[in-house]
């Protein structure tokens, strides 16, 4: 089921992507209207196979992605800032094979990518290698996330910066153990005025 069938082109992420290195939970969607691309081509320098990208881009459940947001993946990319020479010269390598002083690879990985659940990700914002956003994060359209982002927090900006915490550190606290993205689908509909009102402390009884 895509409950966005009708809404700007949007999808549900797992029920469209390709490439086996995304991985997106129940319910994340992307709305690419004013992109007209499919979210694989949202994610760079990723083709699935461990020579090119070694990384995987995961996404939690419920999450909003806008038009044109890019998440760039493959570490450095093979360009090393402290190195003389930036250009990755791997085209050079085959010259080396079976000499013990084999010069070093270029690549360093970043590690996976790893959004969180219930993110919202506004309309070209950019999310760098190895990224860690954490749930209920909310990006600005055109940030440039360079930064692990804290759970519930907003950021904007090109480096993104903390603009501000959506709730208290106390109700913040309440909301990650509440989890309410892992929720049946019955117990959401049951739930849905306070998961639509500012109402932290209403999630207490809900907590196991």
């Amino acid at each position: 089921m895509n409950p966005f069938k009708d809404y700007r082109d949007s999808y549900i992420i797992n029920q469209r992507v390709k490439n086996k290195n995304i991985v997106a939970g129940d319910y994340s969607y992307y709305s690419g209207y004013y992109h007209g691309k499919e979210f694989d081509e949202c994610v760079w320098y990723m083709d699935g196979t461990e020579t090119v990208c070694p990384e995987k881009l995961i996404i939690g459940k419920f999450c909003s992605i806008a038009t044109g947001v890019v998440f760039m993946m493959a570490g450095n990319q093979g360009h090393r800032h402290d190195w003389i020479a930036q250009y990755p010269l791997d085209f050079l390598d085959d010259d080396f094979d079976g000499y013990k002083n084999n010069p070093p690879k270029a690549f360093l990985s970043k590690g996976d990518t790893i959004i969180g659940n219930d993110v919202w990700i506004g309309a070209e914002a950019m999310i760098m290698p190895g990224i860690h956003i954490g749930d209920g994060a909310m990006i600005a359209a055109r940030a440039v996330v360079t930064k692990n982002v804290e759970p519930y927090s907003i950021v904007a900006g090109v480096p993104a910066k903390p603009i501000k915490k959506r709730f208290s550190n106390q109700e913040i606290e309440i909301l990650l153990k509440a989890k309410w993205w892992d929720w049946p689908v019955e117990k959401i509909k049951k739930n849905l005025a306070m998961l639509r009102s500012g109402n932290v402390q209403g999630l207490i009884p809900t907590i196991r």
